[in-house]
């Protein structure tokens, strides 16, 4: 009986978020900056989102906070990077065979020193140092645009990223605005124009959806005041 009552509580909850920031504009705003160019727009997994932040986030909540106050990130930012890899669940796997919190790779958690990157600690702070990792070498663009960039790297790899870059170069693009890899990275699937990169065909797509739906959950975040 308490469970269900429990249940019910967070789905009222649930259906009063969604209902407020349908009225106070603030869906809209989500759905026309991050989703209306996008084949792919997912209402029910922002419902779930919320959901998981109340019931999965606090487990880890003071892992992330202390993890990205070392390595100089905004926590919210942390947290919706870590749900967008693994919706909080600590056996996450991907198709790839990445596991875990931050979904790293083998050879990444070794060269980071994760020795275990199926505890979620070791995972979460793992990920946010290799983040940052990627972050420094992104000097020669300016906040927002750099963090938009390391987090498409994290995704696909510094390697694909200096691809994107040199095409943005060829075509008089501003190789550090992410307005522009945004554009180029989706090309990086066709032959046309991988076949003369360095690092061949890229998962362009995915990592501008990749960072959209990032910062539509750290939006909700901010939005929600969450601190």
């Amino acid at each position: 009986m308490g469970c269900k009552k429990g249940r019910s509580r967070t789905t009222r909850a649930i259906n009063e978020f969604f209902k407020k920031i349908k009225e106070d504009g603030t869906f809209a705003k989500i759905y026309e900056k991050y989703y209306a160019n996008v084949e792919i727009f997912d209402y029910v997994d922002l419902k779930k989102y919320h959901r998981r932040l109340k019931t999965r986030l606090p487990k880890y909540e003071e892992i992330i906070k202390k993890a990205s106050k070392i390595y100089g990130f905004d926590w919210r930012l942390i947290t919706a990077m870590v749900y967008q890899e693994s919706h909080f669940n600590p056996r996450a796997r991907s198709f790839t065979g990445v596991r875990v919190m931050m979904q790293l790779t083998l050879e990444t958690a070794k060269e980071i020193g994760i020795k275990n990157r199926l505890d979620p600690e070791q995972s979460i702070k793992g990920g946010v140092k290799y983040l940052k990792e990627l972050y420094e070498r992104y000097d020669g663009a300016k906040d927002p645009n750099r963090v938009l960039i390391t987090l498409a790297s994290y995704n696909v790899g510094h390697a694909h990223i200096l691809d994107a870059q040199k095409i943005a170069k060829e075509r008089n693009l501003d190789p550090n605005s992410w307005s522009s890899l945004e554009v180029i990275l989706p090309l990086l699937r066709y032959p046309k124009y991988y076949k003369n990169t360095k690092n061949g065909y890229c998962r362009g797509t995915e990592a501008v959806r990749y960072v959209n739906r990032i910062f539509t959950y750290y939006d909700i975040l901010k939005r929600e005041a969450i601190s």
